[in-house]
């Protein structure tokens, strides 16, 4: 997947056979590149954050066929030298760095490569599962009653760091409750193990040696001991799921103990994900956005994260809010995009700067969508009115790479035939749609694919 595809790439849906604490840490650097252009102009967060949450995306697929995804056995290490080997060079860069000889060995001791990471890294399912299905689970009810019970524990917290960061508790409870489920799931492996795995591998070296180092840092520093180190299988860690350097720059101590303890501090967990999201460019006292309902023969190609207008201007366009209600007070100047996150036939939503922050913790629109509709849960709203099309059937991942094949056949740039359907494969689909007659929603579907066919 090249970077330019990734505004809209939908991580949550596509790798639902992976749990979904992995992707953050896989898609940064390219979301908050693409995030800065979508604003119009990069902001003092955006810039930051580029520096600090870096992070590599997989490699571009640069062929025009089905990739075979391979397994079992296939799955082999690719490294020119032994681990032994790479573990001695990587140690004298760490010392270099200022890591205690001491701590690096103990860090390291009994450490070997881990399989299941590689395959892992390498890995793609075939299968995507819709955003409605997507978001029956990150909204179930469980979720919702545990949300208000830790708004509850941790008001007089929550109402301190609101004060400081400026970011709603609500939000903040429920990314909380998105990537560990309130501190229950935080991954198993060891954050050192797997990173060393990815450096040694070779197709990640510079991420995973630079989070490896941070990590080691990290150690040094006393915030966490290193068989307490857990989390994901590409780095992401504790109850935040930080890589490393995001950890580094992020992570602070707000209960004043010494140690930023995104692993074991509630309240440390809360305050590093609202100073995120205020690094981020989150807005103070504003909304992510609201759902809408379209007018007959709108132009659906104006869902397009790049196009942005105020939102008295979507409501000239006949964009309006469901059951009569009105746009919030104040709202009628501010920048919204329109998202149509299962197509014309689905749900549709205004978004503002607060969901592109929200974006900035987890390139998925999704995830994002279900963040947002989870803190409003837990007053009894973020019911969405209009329906899904669940009769609509999902492309497979190897009908994904045909269509993007089919694409560029036709001359509609689509980029990479990667099965991964980001900002340039909606553009090229919308483009193509146009020319045939369709809504150009960017949405890909078998209709469309099969036009592609019979073309």
């Amino acid at each position: 997947m090249s970077s330019p595809d990734s505004y809209f790439l939908d991580q949550n849906t596509l790798f639902c056979i992976s749990r979904r604490w992995h992707l953050r840490q896989l898609v940064a650097v390219s979301s908050l590149i693409l995030l800065a252009a979508w604003a119009g102009k990069s902001t003092v967060a955006q810039a930051q954050l580029l520096q600090t949450v870096a992070v590599t995306t997989t490699p571009a697929i640069v062929v025009p066929v089905v990739p075979v995804v391979p397994t079992g056995d296939n799955y082999g290490i690719q490294s020119t030298q032994t681990f032994e080997q790479w573990r001695a060079g990587f140690r004298k860069e760490a010392l270099a760095a200022g890591v205690n000889p001491s701590l690096f060995d103990r860090a390291f001791a009994d450490i070997t490569p881990d399989m299941s990471v590689i395959r892992a890294d390498r890995s793609q399912p075939e299968f995507s599962r819709p955003v409605w299905e997507y978001l029956d689970g990150a909204l179930s009810a469980p979720r919702v009653r545990k949300g208000q019970m830790l708004l509850k524990q941790y008001a007089n917290t929550l109402a301190a760091i609101e004060q400081r960061y400026g970011v709603d508790r609500r939000v903040l409870v429920a990314i909380w409750g998105m990537e560990s489920n309130f501190g229950s799931f935080q991954g198993t492996k060891s954050v050192i193990r797997s990173l060393a795995t990815l450096a040694y591998e070779g197709r990640r070296q510079g991420f995973a040696q630079a989070q490896l180092l941070a990590a080691l840092q990290i150690l040094q520093h006393g915030d966490i001991p290193p068989d307490k180190m857990l989390g994901s299988w590409a780095g992401a860690m504790g109850q935040t799921q930080f890589i490393p350097t995001t950890y580094s720059n992020v992570a602070v101590d707000f209960d004043g103990d010494g140690r930023r303890d995104i692993w074991g501090s509630p309240v440390d967990v809360l305050a590093s994900i609202a100073h995120y999201l205020q690094i981020s460019g989150w807005q103070k006292s504003q909304s992510w956005g609201f759902e809408v309902e379209l007018p007959n023969a709108f132009n659906y190609s104006l869902a397009d994260g790049e196009i942005r207008k105020s939102v008295a201007e979507w409501k000239q366009l006949g964009v309006k809010l469901p059951n009569g209600v009105s746009v919030p007070r104040g709202y009628e100047q501010l920048s919204a995009a329109l998202l149509l996150p299962a197509g014309y036939r689905g749900p549709g939503f205004l978004i503002l700067d607060n969901f592109r922050a929200a974006f900035k913790y987890n390139n998925s629109t999704s995830y994002t969508l279900a963040a947002n509709l989870l803190s409003e849960r837990f007053t009894g709203a973020g019911l969405i009115a209009s329906e899904w099309p669940k009769d609509e059937q999902q492309l497979n991942r190897s009908q994904r790479v045909e269509l993007q094949t089919l694409l560029s056949r036709h001359n509609y740039d689509s980029g990479n035939a990667d099965g991964i359907i980001g900002t340039n494969t909606r553009k090229a689909i919308r483009a193509a749609q146009q020319s045939f007659g369709l809504p150009a929603d960017g949405y890909p579907t078998p209709e469309f694919l099969d036009a592609l066919r019979n073309r």
